[in-house]
């Protein structure tokens, strides 16, 4: 995906955001819970903003994935200026990384997903990775996100639509001057899609605010976002074991 290719330092800078760090990586936070002794993929890692959090939180192995040659680089000397023992690597990921992962953590994956079957693809290859009775934790668009013009201002980013918004919809993010285009899919399409690729318990999990972010704006200044994400926070579990059929 070239179009990440140069947007490393732009990533890192909106993490300094009040909305990166008061809603969006405590909510992440409050979703991957206890990640002590974990062995965890961050999948589409960028420029390893949430493999470095991961590291920091005590994860026993973070491997950090991408397409984008440039984040990956970014996100490499990240780790060189700061070693955690974070491992970056090209996707796809080889065979040799399949089921060695309790975690698998994929922020802003699926809207990337260009169409049905790459979305299957990128549900199986989270599937793969993960050990029996192992977690995903995916962000993509909200299926009920707000289509009002300048909605996501007030939060530090636009998006512009496709009209009307269905499967394989173009999305486009605008952070400042850069635009990066998405897709926005369904909610019956992702259930579908993680479905098919063998993940059950298939819910949503709430965001939440950081009590310093209630204090620094106050609870209106959230309430907006929280009754419209521009993303949902899904957690699929892969089974124990494949069930017996007959």
């Amino acid at each position: 995906m070239a179009q990440f290719d140069a947007f490393g330092t732009i990533y890192d800078d909106f993490a300094q955001t009040p909305f990166r760090r008061y809603l969006e990586l405590p909510s992440i936070a409050g979703a991957v819970g206890e990640a002590a002794g974990l062995s965890v993929l961050d999948l589409g890692c960028g420029t390893g903003l949430h493999s470095r959090t991961l590291a920091r939180s005590g994860a026993a192995r973070v491997v950090g994935t991408d397409v984008s040659p440039g984040m990956l680089e970014h996100a490499r000397g990240a780790e060189r200026d700061r070693p955690l023992g974070i491992s970056y690597v090209q996707a796809p990921l080889a065979d040799e990384f399949a089921g060695l992962f309790d975690l698998v953590l994929s922020v802003y994956v699926m809207p990337y997903a260009t169409d049905r079957g790459a979305l299957d693809a990128l549900c199986a290859q989270a599937f793969t990775a993960l050990k029996p009775g192992g977690r995903l934790i995916a962000l993509p668009a909200n299926p009920d996100l707000s289509t009002r013009p300048g909605y996501y201002s007030p939060y530090g980013f636009g998006l512009t639509f496709q009209d009307p918004l269905a499967d394989a919809s173009r999305i486009v993010l605008h952070m400042g001057s850069e635009e990066i285009a998405a897709r926005f899919w369904t909610r019956h399409t992702l259930d579908r899609a993680l479905s098919d690729a063998g993940f059950d318990a298939v819910r949503s999990v709430p965001h939440r605010v950081a009590p310093a972010g209630e204090q620094a704006l106050g609870v209106e200044f959230w309430r907006p976002y929280l009754d419209r994400p521009h993303a949902v926070i899904l957690e699929a579990g892969r089974p124990e074991a494949l069930s017996r059929q007959g």
